[in-house]
């Protein structure tokens, strides 16, 4: 995970770049739509605060956390609010929140952190409240281009979220990557609830 977060630091600007401008329009209205107006949403992994920045100019509160320092002084700079660095693993807060928005975070932890950081994270979750996730599709788990990677398909979200008690599995969908040159990578976007 140390790599990982030096990757981020380290290319920053190239990654910024990649994925600001990129819309997830379609898959944030998904999740907004299961937040009550106005809701608490907590973005772990906030990057280069495209996603932060979206929510809160739907009109929703947003907490901001990522592992990398550079990453969230452009989530600031872009949204004007500080945004908290930690990693997920020692993230900890009293908050609830309605919804919980993991884009392409979450699988840069190991199968079994991953399990823990959202066990932990639902505790965080109002009753009813969305946690949602994505996963590049497939069955790795590794080093890739500097970066560490658990990629997971439906079988194994299942398994992983049959392990988390307060999160029920409502549905999971497969979308391309948004960003131009991509489009041939598959995503897996996962949408719970606390029960």
């Amino acid at each position: 995970m140390n790599n990982t977060i030096e990757y981020y630091n380290n290319n920053a600007e190239k990654f910024i770049l990649d994925t600001q401008a990129v819309s997830m329009s379609e898959i944030q209205k998904e999740f907004i739509k299961r937040i009550p107006s106005g809701g608490k949403i907590l973005d772990l992994g906030c990057g280069s605060g495209r996603d932060t920045k979206a929510f809160i100019d739907a009109g929703y509160y947003v907490v901001s956390v990522d592992g990398s320092q550079k990453m969230c002084d452009a989530t600031s700079n872009l949204t004007g609010q500080p945004a908290i660095c930690s990693t997920f693993q020692e993230y900890k807060t009293d908050e609830i929140f309605d919804g919980i928005w993991a884009c392409a975070s979450l699988l840069h932890l190991s199968f079994d952190d991953i399990e823990s950081v959202v066990s932990a994270l639902s505790e965080n979750l109002a009753v009813g409240g969305c946690f949602y996730m994505s996963f590049k599709y497939g069955v790795f788990c590794g080093e890739r281009n500097g970066r560490f990677f658990t990629d997971l398909d439906e079988e194994h979200f299942k398994s992983l979220i049959e392990r988390v008690p307060l999160l029920k599995l409502e549905t999971m969908k497969l979308s391309s990557d948004v960003r131009p040159g991509r489009e041939n990578e598959k995503w897996l976007n996962c949408f719970c609830t606390r029960s």
